[in-house]
């Protein structure tokens, strides 16, 4: 069988390049089918490449180099025998003034599969595996030659860390890094959310108009029905779910916050495509729930999950962040008190969450304490005047203070 080519797949369309970000497999090693080969890296999401064929893998391109969609960046020769000392090309080197922390050694790829081997584990589950504060030698593979896959991090009983941990030489100390600073290439994602803020500043008129909600009826529904909800719909009722409804009444009493600036026309948006902020490890992603108006909250609360999901795992592709009216971010989730968020371009109007704190409030003249909530809408003002941004606010905290108006739409 001749060499099969290892090319650069498209991850989406306007996608013109990406980088090597890591190469799982050392050049000279033998690979499996559908074994994960590098991570590609674009301005949209990262993705991981597998192997099309079994082989043995020759790597012609190294870690950290950017490549146009399409490029060939190494070789599997179905017929080859793997090298004594497989190695990976070597890497940019370092700018000057800096030092680059030794790649350390990957494990074999030949483990058993059983714990204690020299396992390798699948980017997914290398994710998980970190969470867990776990190493692939401890968790038994179920995959092609033993890979460690998912499904076998998140099965990896906790208990099992009581019994005696595989012996062998201790890990490595951190290598001290000589100077004050190191330095290191910007991510794609990363550079591409840099521009999209950058812009959003220059070529938008953004102000934030701020009001409070009170969370205590949504609180009550929940301690009400959660437990019924779950049973059902396999799924927690949560906050999100009450504010994207809450957003598309809103949307639908006030259209302009849901247009965009096309040149010199205004383009109203008859549908509801709600961007929900997810924050990785890679940067912010903001992945779409599809017309949310004709989702019920259990649909919204999957949607959200399964997105999350795909989001932490790397799956998320360029049309699941493409084509959102409006924007919501949960800044809360890390303790934020207040914030200014920044436009998604070309949308017109971004809503902030933040933490719920329990404060004194005066209801009917009575002072209370309730658990309350900071919101901020940034909107562009060269499409919604203060006044419709204020009232959209204002709608949007009057549904989660009395949810039962979304259901009759008053």
């Amino acid at each position: 069988m001749a060499v099969v080519q290892v090319k650069v797949p498209s991850p989406g369309e306007s996608v013109t390049e990406g980088r090597i970000a890591k190469w799982y497999k050392p050049s000279g090693s033998a690979v499996a089918v559908d074994e994960p080969l590098f991570e590609l890296e674009s301005d949209k999401a990262a993705q991981t490449v597998a192997a099309g064929v079994a082989g043995v893998l020759t790597i012609t391109v190294a870690e950290g180099e950017v490549v146009p969609i399409g490029a060939v960046v190494g070789e599997i020769d179905p017929a080859g025998a793997p090298t004594a000392e497989a190695k990976k090309p070597e890497a940019s080197r370092p700018r000057e003034g800096t030092e680059a922390a030794p790649t350390p050694k990957p494990p074999s790829p030949h483990g058993d599969g059983s714990p204690g081997s020299q396992a390798v584990a699948s980017p997914a589950a290398q994710r998980v595996l970190s969470e867990r504060g776990l190493q692939a030698s401890q968790v038994s593979g179920s995959g092609p030659r033993g890979i460690v896959t998912k499904e076998d991090a998140v099965g990896y009983k906790l208990d099992a860390l009581a019994v005696p941990k595989p012996t062998g030489p201790p890990a490595p100390a951190p290598v001290a890094v000589a100077g004050r600073d190191t330095r290191q290439p910007m991510s794609m994602i990363r550079r591409r959310i840099a521009e999209r803020l950058l812009d959003s500043q220059h070529q938008t008129a953004t102000l934030t108009t701020f009001n409070e909600c009170d969370l205590s009826a949504v609180m009550a529904l929940r301690e009400k029905y959660n437990p019924a909800f779950e049973k059902k719909h396999g799924t927690k009722l949560g906050f999100m779910s009450v504010f994207v409804k809450a957003v598309v009444e809103a949307l639908k009493a006030f259209p302009m916050v849901n247009a965009r600036i096309d040149g010199t026309d205004v383009v109203v948006q008859h549908f509801y495509d709600i961007s929900v902020a997810v924050s990785t490890e890679k940067g912010l992603t903001v992945p779409v729930i599809r017309d949310a108006d004709t989702l019920g909250f259990a649909a919204v609360e999957k949607a959200i999950a399964d997105l999350g999901k795909k989001a932490k795992d790397g799956k998320l592709t360029p049309a699941d962040m493409m084509g959102g009216t409006f924007t919501i971010t949960n800044g809360g989730t890390f303790g934020s008190m207040m914030s200014t968020p920044i436009l998604n371009p070309p949308q017109a109007a971004i809503l902030g969450m933040h933490n719920i704190v329990k404060r004194p409030v005066v209801v009917n003249d009575q002072i209370v304490i309730r658990p309350m909530m900071y919101l901020a809408l940034s909107y562009d003002h060269r499409l919604i005047d203060g006044r419709e941004a204020v009232q959209f606010l204002v709608r949007v905290k009057d549904c989660v203070e009395a949810p039962e108006r979304m259901l009759f739409e008053v």
